[in-house]
């Protein structure tokens, strides 16, 4: 619900279809790990909360989040809390790209088998994700073109051109990828 006019996507249904995802691929205890949390990453939590509770799987236990903003290095802390809770966590959904690196590196160094025994999946899709070992599956945002609609949008607005739609979808794309191919 946007104060005026608003360019972006739905969170809550790219979080609900990365888990979705995690789930056909055979995972079953999927943790949700959130840093930050401003009212995106909620979004993302809800969709989390919402594929899990569909398929009978939510368990409050499965989720992680901090106030404090994400870092690679926090990724990592965060998913040794996340195991230290549910020792049989089988996947991830990150509410971004670099808390899903940190797990991947925490998985390296606890000799723990990507996507064997753990599934990951990321948010952004930023170039790291492709390039890593295995390669991460995230959601791809189109943050540019958001950006440059927005920005647009809002020049046309102050000239008097207000647009008639106030609401612009740009939606999402699961990259689907090494992490999560069990």
């Amino acid at each position: 619900e946007p104060i005026d006019m608003m360019v972006g996507l739905s969170h809550s249904d790219a979080a609900f279809a990365a888990v979705k995802h995690l789930l056909a691929r055979g995972y079953k205890r999927i943790g949700f790990l959130g840093a930050r949390m401003d009212p995106r990453s909620q979004r993302r939590l809800a969709g989390y909360r919402a594929a899990m509770e569909a398929a009978g799987m939510f368990d409050p236990r499965l989720v992680t989040t901090t106030p404090v903003p994400s870092s690679v290095s926090l990724g990592r802390e965060m998913f040794r809390d996340a195991l230290a809770k549910v020792p049989t966590l089988d996947a991830v959904f990150c509410n971004n790209d670099d808390i899903a690196l940190g797990v991947l590196f925490e998985c390296h160094r606890a000799s723990i088998a990507v996507p064997k025994t753990i599934g990951i999946v990321g948010f952004n899709d930023l170039d790291m994700m492709q390039v890593a070992f295995p390669s991460i599956t995230s959601v791809r945002t189109h943050r540019y073109e958001i950006g440059r609609r927005a920005v647009a949008r809002a020049l046309a607005a102050i000239a008097g051109n207000r647009p008639e739609q106030r609401v612009v979808d740009l939606g999402f794309e699961l990259k689907r990828r090494e992490s999560s191919a069990r």
